[in-house]
């Protein structure tokens, strides 16, 4: 059976001593974020993902969601209502959001942990909740004041939830191809037509309302994706004063059967002339739309966090119990049958695998959460300019990294279980099927991946990559005369000064060949994320000899560096060779030759 500790020393070391949150808190105005108050959310947040949302993980996986098809509803596993009472009770649905809007005001940083532990207890259960946020982020910067003043306080306080409705059978990435209708009414509102496709959350009974948020094309809309707008269009109408009134004209029309995640709802959405409102301006979707993918994106990631933090927990104790034979260098505990299988090299190769990656990933997405408050509340506008460019750098990297290594990483734990892992009994089979979804939804690796090396790089003649380098080269400097780290200093400043080189590379080749930038990408999205970590471990190990924690902790820390440094971040190596041999070797075969 599969089970769930909360790692709150690992994400107290990342935000305190690693991260300096405390101090950056108090530097941005958050008053009440104070270590009192900041140790009792996280406390907190263990006991609930612990004990109400980790039990429930293989209900939902064994039962998933119910659905009648003659009426549209959607009925969540058992236990899931009574969890989510408790998830508002406990005040977390508004725990990051603003006052004004029914929230508790504390650091967007803060609510990184919290969804960590939710993803680790039960990640089908907290893709209900998920995309509220990217709703609240939309409506609150891009609707009108009655919008915000209707549906805000509702979702914060989370009596309603929210979705995106993006996707349609015949368009994905490419959404100019949507073919969802807007007629305005004589009222102000439109009358929204359409289908969608694969709406995590799009029917449930855990809410009195669902807030959808639809992209739809108005009659006088431009071609492509320029002509998109956005609409609120709740499941319940709600007027402007914020009433509810009747079921509105739409419904689910199916569920998805999937491969993982079986206890989330997965819906095809028929809209049939159903009363919405435009949020932003006309033809101006797309920068709502990415308001909310954004937020969604750096969400996913820390799905693969949490997956990969409960697999490798129930893979070390397998691996620190289970017995198979003896150490290749002698018994090392001659009192049993047989030594615990962490004795074996390769069993350890696994699990400092996964460990280093975890622990590298964690800072990484807690450092996008602290990016998001600085960009948001630093008084210095070339401060919050600053933040907001590197996070929007960061994100692909953190969704899709820390995604694909969710699968690297459950891969390895179940490795660790030989065939005990592959059957039910110790569920680490589903931990494997639930983390390949986070790679495909919000944008797959190869969207993220273009995004990076297109839109976050070459369109801004990377700008956040300098701004990277800078953070790396200002630590370098800092301790370039402390002897114990210049074992990870020396390769990092290397590996920062390829990096450079190679997106100087890159953009150098695409002024003459734009096919370059999608040769590239996928290369140049993991050769960055492993650079990335090589920082996080290097300043951890910093922060980890200053720090009051135990010798033992430093020692870990250090050894983990190490591994890092010498097993993982030479695969930097191999994705530098792909960037560099250019678009020919992809692009010279015709299509029809791939079938010969």
């Amino acid at each position: 059976m599969s089970t769930y500790k909360a790692p709150l020393t690992d994400i107290r070391f990342a935000l305190y001593d690693v991260l300096g949150a405390e101090a950056l808190f108090a530097k941005l105005g958050y008053v009440d974020a104070t270590r009192d108050v900041l140790d009792a959310v996280l406390d907190e947040a263990a006991r609930f993902t612990e004990t109400v949302l980790a039990p429930l993980n293989s209900v939902g996986d064994e039962i998933g969601c119910g659905f009648d098809k003659a009426t549209g509803d959607v009925t969540t596993p058992p236990g899931f209502q009574q969890a989510y009472t408790q998830f508002i009770e406990g005040g977390w649905t508004g725990l990051t959001a603003a006052p004004e809007h029914g929230g508790q005001g504390l650091p967007h940083a803060m609510g990184v942990p919290l969804n960590e532990m939710i993803n680790a207890a039960n990640l089908a259960w907290g893709n209900f909740p998920l995309l509220s946020h990217g709703a609240v982020e939309a409506l609150r910067q891009h609707g009108e004041d009655w919008q915000r003043e209707a549906f805000l306080k509702p979702i914060v306080d989370g009596r309603w939830t929210g979705t995106m409705c993006l996707t349609e059978p015949h368009c994905g990435t490419d959404l100019g191809l949507l073919k969802t209708r807007a007629e305005p009414n004589a009222d102000g509102s439109y009358a929204i037509s359409g289908t969608k496709i694969f709406i995590t959350a799009g029917e449930h009974d855990l809410t009195e309302n669902i807030v959808h948020l639809v992209l739809a094309k108005l009659p006088d809309a431009p071609p492509g994706a320029k002509g998109i707008s956005l609409f609120v269009t709740p499941k319940f109408k709600v007027a402007r004063d914020g009433s509810m009134g009747e079921r509105n004209a739409l419904r689910c029309g199916s569920i998805e059967h999937k491969m993982g995640i079986k206890g989330s709802v997965t819906c095809v959405m028929n809209f049939d002339g159903a009363e919405g409102y435009l949020v932003g301006e006309p033809h101006k979707g797309l920068l709502a739309m990415f308001t909310m993918m954004n937020t969604a994106r750096l969400g996913v990631g820390l799905q693969g966090v949490g997956l990969s933090e409960r697999a490798y927990q129930n893979a070390l104790r397998y691996s620190l119990d289970r017995l198979q034979t003896r150490s290749l260098s002698g018994p090392k505990f001659p009192d049993k049958p047989a030594d615990p299988i962490i004795v074996h090299p390769d069993v350890r190769r696994m699990l400092l695998t996964v460990k280093s990656l975890v622990e590298g990933s964690r800072l990484l997405a807690l450092h996008a959460g602290t990016l998001i408050d600085v960009a948001h509340h630093a008084e210095d506008a070339a401060e919050r300019e600053q933040a907001d460019v590197l996070v929007s750098f960061l994100t692909p990297i953190s969704k899709a990294c820390q995604t694909e290594w969710a699968i690297e990483n459950t891969y390895n734990a179940l490795q660790c279980f030989g065939g005990h892992g592959y059957i039910r009994e110790h569920g680490m089979e589903q931990l494997a099927r639930d983390a390949r979804i986070t790679t495909l939804y919000e944008g797959t690796t190869g969207i993220q991946a273009l995004d990076l090396m297109g839109r976050k790089t070459a369109s801004t003649k990377a700008a956040g990559l300098k701004l990277f380098l800078t953070q790396i080269e200002a630590f370098a400097k800092e301790h370039e005369g402390d002897a114990s780290l210049s074992e990870f200093i020396l390769p990092l400043r290397q590996k920062a000064t390829e990096w450079a080189a190679l997106t100087q590379g890159v953009l150098q080749r695409a002024a003459g060949n734009p096919e370059e930038i999608g040769a590239a990408s996928t290369d140049y999205l993991f050769y960055s994320g492993y650079v990335a970590l090589a920082y996080w471990w290097a300043r951890s190990v910093a922060a980890a000899e200053a720090s009051a924690h135990s010798d033992a902790f430093k020692q870990s820390k250090r050894e983990t560096a190490r591994f890092y440094f010498a097993r993982i971040l030479p695969r930097t190596l191999a994705h530098a060779a792909a960037i560099e041999s250019g678009a020919a070797p992809l692009m010279a075969m015709d299509a029809e030759r791939f079938g010969t």
